[in-house]
């Protein structure tokens, strides 16, 4: 079996040019909800990826160099404002194998809480692979 078995073509990829603005480059990925994406050039050659951070940093910096009192209101506001209370949804230790694969398929991690709702950690979607990697090894002897 070959990668084209899971392929998503580029038709239904989400992707930048090289040449963007960032300005274009934040409004897209806002408008698809992606937290990063491929870049490629016109040519369609692959370059990389941008993430929100590739975009946060510069304008940080941007922000520090031509308006430090913006950057000063950063001092006093928190960060609860800016939480996603509804984008990584956390389970209980006690979630089934199936409803953790599914959740994990949609996202890089799944915060876990314990019955009091306490924070007892994540799994992430490289942890899953790992270990059915490792189950089909075992079960291939």
């Amino acid at each position: 079996m070959n990668a084209a078995f899971y392929l998503t073509p580029k038709s239904s990829v989400v992707y930048l040019y090289d040449d963007f603005t960032i300005r274009q480059g934040l409004e897209k990925l806002r408008n698809t909800h992606f937290s990063a994406v491929p870049v490629i050039d016109r040519e369609g050659r692959y370059i990389g990826i941008v993430s929100e951070g590739s975009f946060l940093w510069p304008l940080f910096d941007l922000i520090k160099e031509n308006n430090p009192q913006i950057l000063k209101e950063t001092e006093t506001k928190t960060i609860g404002g800016v939480i996603d209370k509804d984008k990584y949804k956390p389970v209980s230790v006690n979630v089934s194998e199936e409803e953790l694969f599914q959740m994990a398929a949609l996202q890089n991690f799944v915060p876990i809480i314990d019955d009091r709702d306490i924070f007892i950690g994540l799994v992430t979607r490289r942890a899953i692979i790992t270990k059915m990697k490792q189950t089909k090894k075992r079960t291939q002897r």
